[in-house]
């Protein structure tokens, strides 16, 4: 008997601390579809094994994943080196590996971060230099400025010896949210089609990445 396709494997990327409703729907939603299995730490369906550190079950669920979601918020998550102020969050390292790998990816930011980096842009503090001397008080709305450098490198606009202009920037489209309810239109809006992602997909892969295989393999 024919196997049958198996489903696109999405991985959800974000902290939990207060979004955990947009997550619960998210999940709901995704696999809705019967389309799509859906890892998310929130949920515990990421793929773990016990002879990896968190860090790299994480990033090797960036890689096996077909599809990534991005979710970055004012709480820049755990597992930095609290000795190490250049250590990044596991979500950061997560996002940065699914840019590295070109994984077709969409990526949420809540209106706080887009609204804090604005603020400080116009305060005179630009880009991750700009920002290098300022210090944050301990507080719970937003906890680090390294969310800032997470949201311009997923927008593409961080400073680089080879910073590319807008027009030729590609990947670069990050959606704004306030709510659940945004957050959950733009993710619904985008998986429901399944025959355009689909579509996507070959696309990505037309440079001779491998397709995802068949029959539920690994």
């Amino acid at each position: 008997m024919k196997k049958e396709n198996r489903k696109l494997r999405v991985m959800v990327s974000s902290t939990v601390y207060g979004i955990e409703e947009l997550l619960d729907r998210v999940y709901t939603l995704l696999i809705s579809y019967g389309l799509y299995e859906v890892w998310m730490s929130h949920k515990g369906t990421v793929p773990v094994r016990s002879d990896r550190t968190a860090f790299e079950n994480c990033l090797a669920t960036v890689e096996q994943c077909d599809l990534f979601l991005g979710i970055i918020t004012p709480s820049y998550g755990s597992g930095q080196d609290p000795d190490d102020p250049l250590s990044k969050s596991i979500t950061h390292q997560e996002i940065l590996k699914a840019i590295e790998l070109g994984k077709p990816r969409w990526i949420l930011a809540h209106e706080q971060v887009v609204f804090a980096r604005t603020l400080l842009n116009n305060l005179g503090f630009k880009g991750k230099s700009g920002r290098a001397d300022l210090n944050l008080g301990k507080n719970r709305v937003f906890t680090d400025l390294r969310i800032l450098d997470l949201y311009e490198e997923a927008t593409i606009d961080h400073e680089s010896p080879e910073t590319v202009p807008l027009a030729e920037r590609r990947g670069n489209w990050v959606q704004k949210f306030r709510s659940t309810d945004d957050g959950s239109l733009f993710v619904g809006a985008q998986f429901f089609r399944y025959q355009e992602v689909e579509e996507f997909i070959k696309e990505n892969f037309a440079n001779g990445a491998p397709l995802p295989k068949q029959g539920g393999e690994v």
